[in-house]
């Protein structure tokens, strides 16, 4: 695999440039990994124009169809389009690292004062607040994907349908959909070709972590492994993680309680970055800082490989009409995904008359205001709001 990709335009920023900002939106970029993508959108394709919409679109696709997180993912192929290998690992570590940082300090304070008991209230007013950032997000992301063509906006409909109903991203439909528009929109001439595309193959890898003195080689190989299958095996966003790392965190290994669970889940949801951020913080609970670390790598790496495995296959055969017709069949089916999510949340968040206004207001203000209107401002807000009125509501 050539590790600086062959590109067509010359980038028209630094690589110094692109870190800053990720490291920009790993501290600011509140919402979880539906409005992450937004952000990018909005921030590297339509305003910097650092990247083409055609370069984004591939590296959407690509997160929508490789196991785990959305966001993540698309940050590494953001940083692989014009930097190769070392520019997509640092975007990745930019990304990342303030998210984590924070929810170390976070799990530090949680261990030392025995639970946070004001996320909850924080959490009820963010969470009501994201609901509207990422709506919007959905919107412009519709807007961009869909067109007015029927068949997109048939597989854009039934994607977004089945996610309400399943509260779930189904990738076998999202790749579905891509065979579907490639069969209709450009039909294989001939099925053997030697220049085709056959397939992705998933390198197998072992990486090496340097021994950490705090906690037990057992425990932290556990936290590792489990942390790696998740990365390596769960399919969709952040929040679609949330069951699978339940399962094993709360059942299998009884490391947390489900109530540490849950605040574990709402320090993701109140902080910036990517929302598998949370590994961060239940690995500090289960073994203290190295258990953190260990729990971040595991998740990350696998995702970080089979993001850039593939990347070059993007690269080199996305024009392709069917390669092309593809990957616009994944992703309308991924922005109906996404769509559908914003439902699945909204139930979850938008649960009683405040937190509906709170929604509402968010959801109009960026309406009407736009990028003149900081999310970070919007969350500032959403929180203190929390703060105030969910003693009131829930004493």
């Amino acid at each position: 695999m050539n590790p600086t990709p062959a590109t067509i335009d010359p980038p028209t920023y630094s690589l110094k440039q692109l870190i800053r900002y990720f490291l920009k939106l790993g501290a600011l970029g509140f919402g979880g990994p539906i409005a992450l993508v937004g952000y990018m959108h909005r921030d590297l394709v339509e305003e910097r124009q650092w990247i083409s919409e055609t370069g984004y679109q591939e590296g959407l696709t690509l997160a929508q169809v490789a196991p785990g997180p959305l966001a993540a993912q698309l940050g590494f192929y953001m940083g692989y389009v014009h930097y190769g290998i070392p520019g997509s690992a640092l975007v990745g570590l930019a990304f990342v690292l303030p998210s984590f940082l924070m929810v170390v300090a976070l799990g530090w304070a949680y261990t030392l004062y025995g639970g946070l008991s004001w996320m909850q209230a924080v959490f009820y007013g963010v969470g009501a607040a994201v609901i509207g950032i990422i709506a919007i997000s959905a919107y412009k992301l519709t807007q961009k994907t869909v067109g007015k063509d029927w068949l997109l906006w048939g597989i854009y409909l039934v994607n977004a349908a089945t996610t309400v109903i399943t509260q779930s991203e189904r990738v076998e439909l999202i790749l579905g959909a891509g065979a579907l528009v490639w069969l209709i929109k450009a039909p294989p001439k001939r099925w053997f070709k030697s220049n085709r595309l056959n397939s992705f193959v998933v390198v197998p890898f072992i990486p090496l972590l340097a021994t950490v003195p705090s906690a037990t080689p057992a425990l932290l190989g556990q936290i590792f492994l489990f942390f790696a299958t998740a990365g390596s095996f769960v399919f969709g966003s952040g929040l679609a993680i949330i069951p699978f790392l339940y399962g094993g965190v709360v059942n299998d290994f009884q490391w947390l309680d489900a109530q540490q669970f849950l605040d574990a889940v709402a320090v993701a949801m109140i902080t910036p970055g990517p929302v598998v951020i949370t590994t961060g913080f239940i690995g500090f609970l289960v073994a203290g800082f190295p258990g953190a670390c260990v729990a971040a790598i595991a998740m990350f790496i696998p995702c970080y490989l089979l993001t850039i495995i593939p990347a070059p296959y993007f690269r080199k055969h996305g024009k392709n009409p069917g390669i092309s017709a593809f990957v616009t069949g994944v992703t309308v089916a991924a922005t109906g995904a996404i769509a559908g999510a914003v439902v699945v949340l909204g139930r979850q968040s938008l649960h009683d008359i405040p937190t509906l206004l709170i929604g509402l207001i968010t959801l109009t203000a960026l309406w009407k205001f736009g990028k003149k209107l900081p999310e970070p401002l919007i969350v500032a807000i959403a929180a203190v709001v929390g703060l105030v009125v969910y003693p009131l509501m829930y004493p």
